[in-house]
């Protein structure tokens, strides 16, 4: 039986949240009102375990807002975070055919910077180390004006599988790392690797533990040298690049792997989920335990994401739960059963309960290039 804690949730301040699951599904979540409850209030697509959502990534500007899935098909989705309309879908099937299972898409980065109305620009990265970025633009509601430019691609790693990537706020870097891959900082401009980290020594027992990151983060926005990084043996581990290739510092958080690290706007803090449920809050300068939060998850947690605005993050992951935690207190704000196993939550931060009226961001109607399709 799984494990499960009674907890009275007081309920959460006026939110919105998308979470995509394994069976392809993309639910939102609104909470309306001082202490509402959230609810489910759209479900997007249909149940289809070979459209499991791998990675998402989301652009919640006033203007033109985005959001880019990418599925276990290898097929990219962007979409209208309002209303779920798609309106392009790429194939990331590479030129030696290369099938989806045996080459997933484990990052994704929508760019937000110098977007403009009717074009975006993707990073993808793959279990196998293959990256590319590719820019779309859709200048008008002609077909004839739908244009993509030829995406530059590059290898992130020659050996290994890439577990785990992320763009840094300025979004001229990113970082990769997985299963016998050191973590490594790469320039996106040039597409170039500019930073590998070295791995820590053997212990006092003369035991080597084998490289094997989960996920990783930057710790602010404005600086690319720092940052934290989980692995499969229950560690989190803080690099500076300007410092040095080996860990700053590192320490263990429960016994199981790491599955979720993710950054606090502070800069220092991060919260931390793991593959049995637990999720807590550490000061990552000493690598000190601010606290766990209460009432335990029953299930691996595979995504936390932390509210731009409110003080409020949200995790979820096999249990089927979306949970809603108060970051200042450490209490269960709302848990939301969602049925299937989930993979990904984000948040839309420029929610009101007036509502979020907006542009949206629209292509082409029935048009094709290069491989790309368009939807109205």
């Amino acid at each position: 039986m799984p494990r499960t804690t009674t907890v009275e949730c007081p309920g959460c301040p006026p939110l919105r949240a998308l979470t995509f699951d394994a069976l392809g599904l993309i639910k939102v979540i609104e909470s309306r009102g001082d202490r509402g409850i959230p609810q489910v209030v759209e479900r997007w697509g249909n149940p289809d375990s070979s459209k499991c959502v791998l990675a998402v990534s989301m652009d919640d500007s006033k203007r033109d807002p985005l959001l880019a899935v990418a599925r276990k098909s290898s097929v990219i989705e962007l979409l209208n975070p309002l209303n779920g309309e798609i309106g392009v879908s790429i194939s990331n099937v590479g030129d030696a055919g290369t099938q989806p299972e045996d080459d997933a898409v484990i990052g994704l980065h929508l760019f937000k910077r110098h977007r403009v109305s009717g074009s975006c620009a993707l990073l993808t990265c793959s279990t196998k180390g293959n990256a590319s970025m590719r820019s779309i633009e859709v200048t008008s509601s002609t077909v004839d004006n739908a244009s993509t430019v030829a995406p530059r691609t590059w290898k992130v790693s020659a050996s290994g599988n890439i577990l785990c990537s992320k763009v840094d706020g300025s979004e001229n870097y990113a970082l990769f790392g997985g299963k016998a891959v050191e973590v490594n900082l790469w320039d996106l401009e040039k597409c170039s690797k500019i930073w590998t980290a070295k791995p820590p020594p053997k212990n006092g027992l003369g035991i080597f533990t084998p490289t094997w990151f989960t996920s990783a983060t930057f710790l602010t926005n404005d600086d690319h040298r720092k940052f934290a990084a989980g692995t499969n043996s229950h560690q989190v581990r803080l690099y500076d690049t300007s410092a040095q290739r080996r860990p700053v510092i590192s320490f263990d958080f429960c016994d199981t792997p790491i599955k979720a690290v993710t950054e606090d706007q502070d800069g220092h803090t991060i919260y931390i989920g793991n593959g049995s449920g637990d999720l807590a809050s550490f000061d990552i300068r000493t690598g000190k335990l601010l606290g766990c939060f209460l009432g335990k998850c029953s299930g691996s947690i595979r995504s936390i994401a932390r509210h731009l605005e409110l003080p409020v993050i949200g995790s979820c992951g096999l249990d089927s739960y979306l949970r809603l935690w108060d970051i200042k207190t450490r209490q269960l704000l709302s848990a939301v059963f969602l049925k299937q196993h989930l993979t990904n939550v984000v948040f839309d931060s420029n929610f009101t309960d007036k509502g979020h009226v907006v542009l949206g961001f629209t292509f082409s109607s029935g048009c094709s290039v290069n491989g790309m399709k368009y939807w109205g």
